[in-house]
């Protein structure tokens, strides 16, 4: 009886309240400060959460780490961008869901939706319409709102690149032989004593191997 007393209750699917800030972002094309927008999720339960962003938009849109956790009693950053920044999207109004579940669970046990627009210009706001118009106006845009996973558009693009330069690879190949040559001093070699590379040559051609290797791998 007394275990049954203090057994947490099961929470039912989509009734815990979610804490975000803010509840709208707004972006402005002429103020490069204002493309990049953070959204705080807040914790403030003793039990951990794990969190999933979706978005309605996935195209026009670059989120940084749209699934993770956030500890009892904490919050976390949401980083995102704005990667479309056109005149035909002026306006129109996108929405990123929040959904929270528990760490052992899959069902989501509470949402919360943002919404997000694009403006020409902070100095240059639309003349506010009367509240009502404007809460319907957003609601028969955003009716028939389908959210899709935030996994495609999780990391930030790149453009496209056909892979290393050819400069980039001679290099590495340069750098490796470099490397392959005798260390000078060594007396039983075949090679010239004019190819020998001192210790400091060598460290100096792995480094350089290092980085171009860094290269290749980001293109």
């Amino acid at each position: 009886m007394q275990q049954q007393q203090n057994r947490q209750p099961e929470l039912v699917e989509g009734s815990l309240p979610v804490f975000v800030f803010p509840t709208e972002l707004v972006f402005y094309a002429d103020e490069q400060t204002s493309h990049k927008q953070v959204l705080t999720l807040y914790n403030p339960y003793e039990f951990a959460l794990k969190f999933k962003v979706l978005c309605t938009a996935p195209n026009k849109y670059t989120v940084v780490d749209a699934t993770g956790a956030v500890k009892p009693q904490c919050c976390v950053d949401i980083v995102i961008r704005h990667r479309d920044v056109r005149a035909c999207h002026y306006g129109v109004y996108d929405k990123f869901r929040l959904q929270v579940s528990e760490q052992s669970q899959r069902k989501a046990l509470g949402r919360k939706e943002v919404t997000a627009t694009l403006r020409p210009s902070a100095t240059q706001e639309p003349p506010s319409p009367r509240p009502q118009e404007e809460e319907r106006r957003i609601k028969e845009q955003l009716a028939d709102s389908v959210f899709f996973e935030q996994t495609a558009f999780q990391t930030e693009s790149r453009p496209v690149s056909g892979g290393p330069s050819l400069l980039t690879v001679l290099l590495g190949l340069v750098c490796m032989a470099a490397l392959m040559l005798p260390t000078l001093g060594e007396q039983e070699s075949t090679v010239p004593v004019y190819l020998h590379l001192s210790v400091n040559k060598k460290l100096v051609a792995a480094y350089v191997l290092g980085l171009l290797t860094m290269v290749i791998l980001r293109t």
